[in-house]
């Protein structure tokens, strides 16, 4: 996905036709810090509304509004949430 879909519908549909089997909307809280995890699938996300910091080993990735991002499954990663807190659209396939 090159360009962010215009509805979630839509994000839904090229998700699927891209093998994930899996598609929700997450709401963060403003401030919210997420210590280093892994998650057994691999994402395919857009940020919809905020902001947030995406650390991955030494590196650190600044996220916003109208951003894609990818993540392998079983990467780890910390998440900082911006002072407004975010909401994303996620794909997860969890095959």
């Amino acid at each position: 996905m090159k360009q962010q879909p215009d509805t979630f519908e839509a994000f839904t549909a090229i998700s699927m036709d891209e093998g994930f089997d899996e598609v929700l909307v997450r709401e963060w809280a403003p401030d919210l810090v997420i210590d280093t995890h892994t998650h057994p699938f691999d994402v395919s996300a857009w940020v919809v509304r905020g902001e947030f910091k995406l650390t991955v080993g030494d590196k650190v990735i600044k996220l916003q509004a109208g951003d894609p991002f990818r993540l392998g499954r079983d990467i780890a990663h910390a998440e900082h949430y911006g002072s407004e807190g975010a909401t994303v659209w996620v794909a997860r396939a969890n095959a």
